[in-house]
């Protein structure tokens, strides 16, 4: 049984930091896509990091670049999100996904992804 369980989340001013982890069992994920995927309240489930099968890339959508850094700790089956400089606008529920359904989705797409781990909310307050 594959489980991915996310932790973490919280409450954090603008500015801020906080570090996202997704506990992975049952599944070898550092030969496929794992990432970051968030939703606010009446938007669409949207890519923030993905890693590239191997680790050695990672995908970054552009309001996060240069403050979240994805990373895995393949010892511990455990993927990480390292958020800084938070912003209000990264409110919202973060969710870890792994392994395509199929090789030719995009990874950055998040109705690409099989597994989900069931969330953890992220709020930012001024």
């Amino acid at each position: 049984q594959v489980l991915l369980v996310e932790s973490g989340g919280g409450s954090v001013q603008a500015g801020g930091s906080l570090t996202l982890s997704c506990a992975v069992s049952g599944y070898t994920y550092s030969s496929d896509y794992i990432g970051w995927f968030r939703q606010a309240p009446g938007e669409e489930r949207e890519g923030v990091a993905i890693m590239y099968p191997g680790g050695g890339r990672a995908y970054y959508a552009d309001s996060v670049k240069d403050r979240f850094i994805i990373s895995a700790d393949n010892a511990k089956n455990t993927v990480y999100l390292q958020m800084t400089s938070l912003k209000l606008e990264d409110t919202a529920m973060y969710f870890c996904a792994a392994d395509l359904l199929r090789s030719d989705y995009d990874p950055r797409y998040f109705k690409s992804y099989h597994y989900w781990g069931q969330g953890t909310q992220v709020t930012v307050s001024s």
